[in-house]
């Protein structure tokens, strides 16, 4: 698949990929990068935490009273790709990089996300169910408290794919030809 797509010279890219907790954001993200040679946009409080030598457990205790840090992570990760050709990877990545040249939103059932999480991480399916939906609830609330986004509403996505039946390369495969057909990469 590496060797069947590229970026014509002289021409930059930035594709947007969101969805919550277990719909595949980053490992899509991550493949749709590594397919194209192109960079991966992923800035985390633990990135934060490297850059300012804070402790991610502080990071994360802070953030809970104070919206800085996640203003600095959703900031310092719309800088990044706005660098250079990348995929952006992030629960808000379609609504913070507006100028992205292809916006693609991920959804799963919150049953068939819960059991790849477990799968990751491991633990009781009805405790991650439990979490993940306390989780969404209180993403789709600060969201709206920090930047007025409604997370639930993603119908200015360019492209919305249902990744419950698919692999990671079926669906990387499904925005590289949405990129193509839209004239941002080329087929070899």
């Amino acid at each position: 698949m590496r060797d069947a797509f590229w970026i014509p010279d002289g021409k930059e890219v930035r594709i947007a990929i969101s969805g919550r907790s277990g719909c595949g954001n980053t490992t899509v993200s991550r493949l749709l990068a590594e397919v194209l040679d192109i960079s991966f946009v992923n800035y985390t409080f633990r990135s934060l935490s490297d850059e300012l030598r804070i402790p991610l457990s502080e990071i994360i205790e802070k953030a809970k009273t104070d919206d800085s840090f996640d203003r600095q992570v959703d900031t310092r990760q719309v800088e990044l790709a706005r660098r250079s050709s990348c995929v952006l990877g992030s629960r808000l990545a379609v609504w913070m990089l507006p100028e992205a040249d292809l916006k693609v939103y991920l959804t799963a059932s919150p049953e068939v996300r819960s059991k790849r999480i477990q799968s990751r991480e491991g633990g009781s399916l009805e405790d991650i169910q439990a979490f993940t939906a306390m989780r969404d609830s209180e993403d789709t609330r600060r969201y709206k408290e920090l930047y007025d986004i409604d997370n639930t509403d993603y119908s200015f996505a360019d492209l919305v794919i249902d990744t419950e039946s698919k692999t990671p390369e079926m669906i990387v495969g499904e925005i590289l030809q949405a990129l193509a057909d839209r004239g941002f990469i080329n087929r070899r």
